[in-house]
């Protein structure tokens, strides 16, 4: 097998083999290769020590990414490549991170301590594959597998747990039996997790391909840390336009909707409000009144809690809050809308209802005839650039002062044209609406 190595990951390679020390591509990147995926990014492990690396690269920039853990980074035209000594790694104390490592000459030592088969590979042109635990057997037939007892891996390093999720969910792999059961068992290790590391894993793994198996196979690993899926599974909806039980409903949902971060967030958390507010009507059927807005609020929770960036908290909490969204009927009812939202706000929740309806009974989902006309009416909105907002009236709050309005009085009077300019009952020129409220 031939792999191709970017000039800049030769440099490297043959710098520290023209050293006398051996030198590999490994990981991700030999695994993306096998693939035929375009690696994101090249790591290298070697026998040189981290010192003896640093001085072989003293002409290039480097950073001393993790001395003491082996690694430094060599920058080459402005990309950074993480060049890291065998190792074997001590005990992990805090389930997250060895307390110490001891530096070895042996590939094989080195590719023991990796988490799963398909990353524990590593490559040169002069050796070729070096494949110790069968990880290119399983690329081929797409399964996760930890190296060695999986029990071991996971207690080492919890985020482990995550990973192998995130790896199944985009690499579309299927985790091996003793590697899943692992995962049930020791779920709780995420306990020990920093949020911001689990959030990281979570974005991938719901943008993956294969997100929809993975959510449907471990709620229970999820609801470690948001609890607020576990009371979801199971939880049956009453009535006709219900296909599935509400975590199969978000599950669902998730699949459906683009690949798109936010999106996905968006979908994962949508309908987390339905529990607390659900109620059997008199037919029997389930409702859940305001489920959006307290979902949106329990998103907003949850995004905090798991230390998202702020904008991505305000957007997915507004996406939840909003998500029950239906395509109006007539162009005024638009309008009324785009008094608090936006036109991309208004597409946006058409892609979430699109995906929202597909994981109702088949006689609900089309809703394509609404969208269109909801699309087309936004089109001419924005074309003729049409009266929506107070700030597109032709009067403002100075000129309703001048004609003897106070304080309040001026907002509710500004909000007040608008809907009359919306509804067509006044033309949107500084004299009519004048006329119509003096």
């Amino acid at each position: 097998m031939t792999i191709l190595i970017p000039d800049n990951v030769k440099i490297i390679l043959q710098r520290l083999k023209n050293a006398g020390f051996e030198a590999y591509c490994v990981g991700g990147a030999v695994r993306d290769s096998i693939m035929g995926l375009t690696p994101g990014d090249w790591d290298i492990t070697t026998s040189a020590l981290p010192e003896e690396t640093k001085e072989l690269f003293k002409d290039f920039r480097t950073v001393d990414t993790g001395l003491k853990h082996g690694t430094l980074t060599v920058i080459i035209e402005k990309t950074p490549y993480e060049v890291t000594t065998f190792r074997i790694d001590g005990e992990y104390g805090d389930n997250r991170h060895p307390e110490n490592v001891t530096f070895t000459s042996k590939i094989g030592d080195d590719l023991a301590r990796r988490d799963f088969t398909v990353n524990a590979l590593a490559y040169n042109d002069e050796v070729g594959l070096v494949d110790l635990y069968g990880g290119q057997g399983d690329i081929y037939n797409s399964i996760i597998r930890t190296v060695g007892d999986a029990d071991t891996r996971f207690k080492e390093d919890g985020l482990r747990i995550m990973r192998a999720l995130r790896f199944s969910a985009t690499l579309g792999f299927e985790i091996e039996e003793n590697t899943k059961t692992a995962i049930h068992k020791n779920k709780d290790l995420l306990k020990n997790i920093s949020a911001e590391r689990i959030t990281v894993e979570l974005t991938k793994l719901l943008c993956g391909k294969n997100a929809f198996d993975i959510l449907m196979e471990y709620p229970d690993v999820l609801s470690v840390f948001i609890p607020e899926i576990a009371p979801a599974v199971n939880f049956t909806q009453y009535g006709k336009k219900h296909a599935y039980d509400v975590w199969e409903h978000i599950c669902h949902t998730v699949d459906t909707i683009p690949q798109d971060r936010i999106l996905r967030l968006t979908m994962l958390l949508h309908d987390l409000g339905k529990v607390p507010t659900h109620k059997l009507n008199e037919k029997g059927d389930s409702t859940f009144k305001n489920h959006a807005t307290i979902g949106g609020e329990m998103a907003k929770e949850i995004l905090t809690r798991l230390k998202f960036d702020k904008k991505t908290i305000n957007r997915v909490s507004f996406l939840v809050g909003c998500h029950d969204f239906e395509p109006p009927e007539t162009k005024p009812e638009l309008k009324k809308h785009l008094k608090t939202k936006t036109p991309e706000d208004i597409r946006t929740l058409l892609v979430i209802k699109k995906s929202d309806r597909c994981a109702l009974s088949e006689s609900y989902r089309d809703i394509s005839k609404g969208t269109a006309q909801t699309l087309e009416w936004l089109e001419e909105i924005e074309s003729n650039n049409e009266c929506c907002t107070i700030s597109q009236l032709a009067i403002n709050g100075k000129d309703l002062e001048k004609n003897g309005l106070k304080g309040e009085e001026i907002g509710l009077t500004l909000n007040s044209l608008l809907d009359a300019v919306i509804e067509n009952k006044v033309k949107n020129t500084k004299t009519d609406l004048l006329t119509y409220i003096l």
